[in-house]
């Protein structure tokens, strides 16, 4: 898994959002985590593959933003996005196992076509009846 150099990422510290008392309005506690995957020392495919990633936060420009405010200490905020980005990370790290095209089997396809006659023959049933 390859590790995320921290002069790479972008903190900058926030107030929190939400409750907390007289400590939320004065101290920057929560975190915002910038990755701009474009131009880290990641390997080419990894990049790719989080760059193809179906997430709302990475931007069209390629920059991951993440924001960490569950702890009321700044550092075990800042270690958390760092943790958070590192598991996405490694979720793109292994390459994903090639599709194998697989056929159905002939006695399959025979329950089908089966299945549809029988199904056939009931709605064709169902008509008016003529004298």
């Amino acid at each position: 898994m390859p590790l995320i150099h921290e002069d790479e990422v972008e903190i900058t510290a926030v107030r929190a959002q939400g409750a907390g008392g007289q400590n939320v309005n004065k101290v920057s506690t929560a975190i915002h985590l910038r990755f701009d995957i474009r131009a880290s020392s990641l390997p080419e495919d990894i990049q790719a593959r989080l760059l193809c990633l179906n997430d709302r936060r990475i931007t069209a420009n390629g920059v991951i933003v993440l924001k960490a405010q569950t702890h009321r200490s700044q550092d075990m905020n800042r270690s958390e996005a760092l943790q958070r980005l590192q598991e996405m990370v490694d979720g793109v790290a292994t390459v994903p196992p090639a599709r194998k095209a697989t056929k159905p089997t002939r006695a399959s396809q025979r329950r089908r076509v089966e299945g549809k006659r029988q199904r056939s023959e009931v709605k064709a049933l169902r008509g008016s009846v003529r004298d």
